[in-house]
């Protein structure tokens, strides 16, 4: 055409920048060179090469040529504006389209159906529903597209009112509005509206069904979705990939493995198992199954993974407990993204990997990943089940720094990380400045405030999460009578629990009734709570006989002990706590043939006593002790503190008490045994590293004992420094010879 000079005919010209812009093996580029060779381009080719560059998704070029158009004076025509304004909306590029608009009013466009339907939708697409409305409202003729349009719009912000106004409103309510008002109910959980309206339509399409059975799914109707897809299966509609994933997540939920197989049989069937979106369904499919060899044959097989495919794999793993394989997998990954991060560290989290949790953070961080909301949850309660307060205090600021949303779970997560470090201040600061308060928020408050001593606000708590709509449930009366057990608050208890029952229609669990008994044996009515267990609905668990157990031995009723002790080694024979508990009751009366009796069935059945064992944090680095610890690399300079403890305590007033130690040997060696218990070593760890006045924090793996507790008080106030010591049970606050228990644990 060059040499033949036709390309010098704008009729011909135009004719070969069509085909070559229509042709998808011909790069963009070379249809950009003949737009140039063209001498006098008209409107149609102008046209012709915006809407190209719209079509190979390179729009922003699209108004470059537009403002050569208007440099070479060339007409725009109605074709011409919906073009430029598609380009817009398909780059949310709001101002530019804005710009576009006024070009349309200036031009007297404003009156064509195609131009005002492209400038609604645009309007739309970038979320400002107030002007595509007015575009529409103004519009002096619109058709099913524009009502379609300014529908969509409403869709997609999720505004059920307005959606519903223009529906109700439409002279022809077509498939497509329909099926836009179903997607729109399901992710609004309006399921019975989606449902009237899928049943009230005449005509139905894939679309009709595949909304549906997805608004089943979305709002956990897992059971109703599998039943819809059968009964659309069953009227001979065609499936697409869409309704197929939908219903592989079903049976994920469901685990219906032979549901899923059949399902993925049907794929194999119709020929869409090679897609990638499905493929990845069944790999979680599978896993969620436990069935994780099927899901890795899946993975290998898979011709075209992508981030997705390497991800799903990574959960499988995980959740079927095969850590190893997920971690081998995360690190051959060729790229990785946030979702890969956060699947390896939570995974980690859930399987108490709380070390590697925290090492994988810090690898996320040198790699320059931010990570979200998710993955802090489980870095967060990595911290907490590691002692490990500054690095959970790092994480806050790194939150408040990086300006991301703490939302409910995360609130949450720290809020109970504060709690369970002692840092009621930090805990009811992130309180307060939570937006959005779930029930969990409330119940790790009122639990966390318990807990630390606070029980009057615990209980003030919990009445004004009532007054603020919010309803309890089982979770909420477990932290209210834990509440009332920490300050012997037997009324009170008592009067929450038929609450419980009589008000909030919550039937109690084995837990309650454990919490209840604790509370009733803490304040000496053993009577009372050995009724309770025999007249509770179900079997008694290990720790309501546990409770019961201690009560005996704190009150002395070695009777009711020895009788209660003995049933529970029969029926629990392996259990650690019972023979534990049975051997001090006999030592507490002298009787070392009842101990040596319950250590050799200890030895007998394999029973090993679980040594105490106190962490400290210092410097960012936990520090573990055990009674009796000798392996400290400071041990010299913490033995010398012992001795400073010792010699402190004695001006004190202090006198060990020694029928804590459960052995027949002499007072001297009872002194010396108890002064090596885990939480005195930790103390005195502590006061060598921790500096005036950060607080010296300690978590004890049991519960601590009369000797330690008037030891740490008693030391407080001798060196004049807080201790916090979070023992198997609840946290002691010393300060200045005081406990905030008040000697009641």
């Amino acid at each position: 055409m060059i040499l033949t000079g036709f390309l010098r005919d704008t009729f011909a010209a135009s004719r070969l920048l069509k085909f070559s812009t229509d042709s998808p093996f011909i790069y963009i580029n070379r249809s950009h060179q003949i737009f140039t060779c063209i001498e006098n381009p008209n409107g149609f080719i102008y046209n012709t090469m915006m809407r190209a560059y719209v079509q190979r998704n390179a729009t922003h070029n699209s108004l470059g040529i537009y403002k050569l158009m208007l440099q070479e004076t060339v007409e725009p025509d109605n074709h011409t504006y919906p073009i430029l304004v598609q380009s817009c909306s398909l780059r949310l590029a709001e101002f530019e389209g804005k710009l576009i608009h006024c070009h349309v009013l200036k031009m007297g466009f404003d009156s064509d159906v195609y131009v005002q339907n492209t400038l609604i939708n645009m309007y739309a697409v970038c979320g400002n529903l107030s002007d595509a409305r007015k575009v529409f409202d103004q519009s002096p003729v619109v058709d099913i597209v524009s009502w379609n349009s300014i529908l969509a719009g409403y869709v997609s912000i999720g505004d059920v009112e307005e959606a519903k106004y223009i529906y109700d409103r439409m002279p022809a309510r077509n498939i497509i509005a329909s099926n836009s008002m179903i997607v729109l109910y399901g992710k609004k959980g309006n399921v019975a509206d989606a449902y009237r309206l899928f049943s009230e339509m005449h005509k139905k399409d894939m679309v009709s069904w595949s909304a549906l059975i997805s608004c089943y799914e979305q709002n956990q109707m897992h059971e109703q979705a599998l039943i819809m897809f059968q009964q659309m299966k069953a009227d001979g509609i065609t499936l697409d990939e869409v309704v197929v994933i939908s219903v592989l997540s079903a049976c994920a939920h469901l685990l219906v493995v032979r549901t899923g197989k059949l399902i993925h049989s049907l794929a194999v069937k119709i020929g869409i198992e090679s897609y990638v979106n499905l493929h990845n369904a069944l790999i979680h499919m599978y896993s969620s199954c436990g069935e994780v060899e099927a899901a890795q044959k899946l993975f290998n097989g898979g011709c075209c993974l992508d981030l997705v495919s390497w991800n799903s794999m990574i959960s499988g793993y995980l959740k079927c407990s095969e850590v190893e394989k997920a971690k081998a997998l995360f690190d051959s990954m060729p790229e990785k993204d946030i979702v890969s991060w956060s699947a390896m560290i939570s995974g980690y989290a859930q399987h108490d990997r709380f070390a590697d949790t925290l090492a994988l953070f810090q690898e996320m961080q040198l790699d320059g990943i931010k990570p979200d909301e998710t993955t802090l949850v489980s870095v967060i309660s990595a911290c907490t089940h590691l002692a490990a307060l500054d690095q959970g205090k790092w994480i806050h600021a790194y939150v408040r720094k990086n300006g991301l949303k703490i939302n409910v779970i995360l609130g949450t997560t720290l809020i109970d990380m504060y709690m369970k470090f002692g840092c009621v201040e930090n805990a009811l600061e992130v309180f307060h400045g939570m937006q959005e308060k779930g029930v969990s928020t409330w119940n790790a408050l009122i639990l966390g405030l318990a807990m630390n001593g606070s029980v009057d606000k615990s209980l003030d708590a919990f009445s004004e999460m009532k007054e603020c709509g919010v309803l309890p449930n089982e979770i909420s009366f477990m932290a209210v009578l834990g509440a009332c057990r920490h300050m012997g608050l037997v009324d009170e208890g008592r009067q929450h629990f038929s609450s419980m029952i009589q008000e909030h229609k919550i039937e109690p669990n084995v837990k309650h009734y454990g919490c209840m008994v604790d509370l009733l044996g803490r304040a000496g009515l053993l009577k009372e709570a050995e009724e309770l267990i025999e007249n509770m609905p179900m079997a008694p668990d290990v720790s309501t006989w546990g409770a019961l157990l201690g009560a005996c031995k704190k009150y002395g009723d070695n009777e009711m002990g020895e009788r209660v002790g003995r049933k529970l080694i029969e029926l629990q024979p392996a259990h650690e706590g019972f023979h534990v508990l049975l051997s001090n009751i006999y030592a507490s009366k002298g009787n070392w043939d009842g101990v040596l009796e319950v250590r050799g069935m200890m030895v007998q059945h394999g029973v090993v006593k679980t040594p105490g064992c106190s962490t400290i944090e210092a410097n960012g680095t936990v520090h573990e002790f055990l009674a009796g610890d000798k392996t400290h690399p400071q041990i010299k300079d913490i033995e010398n503190m012992l001795d400073e403890m010792a010699k402190k305590l004695k001006m004190e007033g202090y006198a060990p008490d020694t029928n804590v130690v459960s052995l027949d040997i002499d007072e001297e060696e009872k002194e010396t045994s108890l002064f090596r218990h885990s939480e005195k070593l930790a103390i005195a760890f502590g006061l060598i590293t921790i500096n005036s006045p950060t607080p010296i924090r300690i978590m004890k793996n049991l519960r601590i004992c009369n000797d330690c507790h008037t030891a740490a008080k008693l030391i407080s106030r001798a060196f004049n420094r807080e201790i916090v010591v979070r023992d198997r049970h609840r946290f002691h606050h010393f300060k200045q010879g005081s406990c905030s228990c008040l000697d009641y644990w």
